[in-house]
């Protein structure tokens, strides 16, 4: 049963890492793009940037946190 809840933390551990990488990479490009291009259009992009960010979290949280698709034990086959 102890596994079971490290798979959980893992999940957690990645969206959050994959966040933090998708913030900063945010970041950088903003501060890339400052002399070259429009405010809007800078901002559009972070906000993709950023989007993708959460979405990628929120599955890495869901999946890494999902429960075990079988909970019963299996069914004897052998009468005792």
């Amino acid at each position: 049963m102890i596994l079971l809840d490290i798979g959980a933390g893992v999940g957690f551990a990645a969206a959050g890492l994959f966040l933090a990488v998708f913030v900063g990479v945010a970041y950088v490009v903003f501060r890339l793009l400052k002399k070259s291009v429009k405010m809007a259009f800078r901002l559009a992009i972070v906000a993709v940037i950023l989007v993708i960010a959460i979405a990628g979290s929120v599955s890495f949280w869901w999946l890494g946190s999902s429960k075990p698709a079988r909970t019963e034990k299996p069914r004897q086959t052998q009468p005792k």
